[in-house]
């Protein structure tokens, strides 16, 4: 099944130019490694939120209604825990989108599900409602992995989740792992891409585990341990061997990397992710959501753009959108040509086609000749390559994707 999605022609990557992110920040527990807005609830205020989350979007499209005549090419709703939103209330939330907004026939519709709370009724639910690429956290099938992470899910459970998932007719089911972890073992991680490929999903997120306070939104029990030195993580040598036994076994279940964490079938990366990696807007509704739009100009020829984020309380969003008011963004970045050059280099970056960095810098009104020599030099270390006019990063450039783009910029 292929979704909406123009080709971006600085990357050569299918991607949404508009999209909706719609954060859900309830959950049942809170994993000690996320930094995401969340809120642990003994009950779940289900209709309240998704009645809060309509009126936002018609205060964001009062303020930008220019946006009603776009075409709406991804839906992309994360947490949290979403699969704790009963599928009535997701339907409602979608049908209000469409109601609101001109959603593409192609649309991808995307939720993220917890495996510990899969039901077939409610995986029937959200697919009837028109979601149509579901993504599980299945984070690992490691019993130690699982419990480390501080997961509630068996690796059974996930098993019994994905072939829920299929049951209820989902085209495309994507799962997301964690290495990394402290106490897992290289072997460990092998299994969990074995177990994965046999599956046969559509899509793989998989990501090392980040604790480092210093690049989280907020410190997490993790974050705290490592500070205090009681938490030990396998050697940096032991997670870039982890990284390539995933690399390779993904590899030969047919699973394409596309992007520094991600690998799919030909055709069907996220378009809803590749919409960020590639310099498109979105809209963004809900507790602690982040959200980009541009100000001045076109996709084509951007100018400005701002982002804005949502605050993280949900006691405070939902009461300010039930008093009749706009939330009160958190924070308001303002994007000028530089900021949105460095962005659409470094992002481009991460995919595996590479951008056209040359016409990055033509369109953002950035100076080519002061990095040509850079580019020279990362192409003799074999830390990058030209693909035309595409700097591609080889797999030791991603590895240090970082660094390198700290040197373009």
């Amino acid at each position: 099944m292929g979704f909406a999605g123009p080709t971006d022609p600085l990357t050569g990557t299918p991607a949404a130019r508009f999209g909706l992110y719609v954060h859900f920040p309830y959950c049942v527990a809170k994993c000690p490694y996320c930094d995401f807005a969340v809120a642990v609830v003994r009950e779940v205020p289900e209709e309240r939120y998704a009645r809060a989350v309509l009126t936002e979007l018609d205060a964001r499209l009062a303020l930008w209604p220019a946006l009603r005549e776009r075409p709406l090419e991804s839906i992309f709703l994360g947490g949290g825990t979403p699969s704790l939103w009963h599928p009535r209330w997701v339907a409602h939330v979608l049908e209000g989108i469409a109601a609101r907004l001109r959603v593409a026939p192609d649309a991808e519709v995307s939720l993220e599900a917890n495996p510990g709370l899969a039901d077939a009724e409610r995986f029937a639910g959200y697919r009837a409602a028109g979601v149509n690429r579901l993504s599980l956290g299945m984070q690992s099938f490691q019993a130690e992995t699982l419990q480390a992470l501080g997961r509630e899910h068996t690796g059974p459970q996930g098993v019994a989740a994905y072939d829920l998932a299929r049951r209820a007719g989902f085209p495309l089911v994507s799962m997301d792992f964690i290495y990394g972890v402290h106490g897992q073992s290289r072997a460990q991680v092998e299994a969990d891409a074995r177990q994965a490929v046999a599956l046969a999903p559509e899509h793989l997120s998989t990501y090392a585990l980040t604790v480092e306070r210093e690049v989280l939104a907020v410190a997490t029990p993790l974050s705290r341990q490592l500070d205090a030195g009681t938490l030990v993580l396998p050697p940096d040598e032991t997670v870039v061997e982890m990284a390539q036994t995933l690399r390779d076994v993904y590899a030969s279940g047919g699973l394409a990397r596309y992007e520094i964490s991600n690998h799919a079938r030909p055709g069907l990366g996220s378009r809803h992710n590749a919409l960020y990696w590639t310099g498109g807007e979105y809209l963004a509704l809900g507790v602690g959501a982040t959200g980009m739009l541009l100000t001045e100009g076109t996709w084509e020829a951007p100018a400005r753009g701002q982002r804005y984020v949502n605050p993280r309380g949900s006691g405070a969003y939902l009461r300010a959108v039930e008093e009749g008011q706009t939330p009160t963004m958190a924070s308001v970045e303002e994007l000028g040509p530089e900021e949105l050059f460095e962005e659409r280099l470094s992002m481009g970056l991460r995919l595996r086609s590479g951008v056209d960095w040359e016409a990055v810098c033509t369109r953002y009104g950035q100076a080519v000749e002061p990095r040509r020599a850079e580019v020279a030099r990362l192409v003799k270390h074999c830390l990058a390559r030209l693909d035309g006019p595409r700097l591609v990063l080889t797999d030791a450039g991603a590895d240090v994707h970082s660094a390198i783009c700290a040197r373009l910029l």
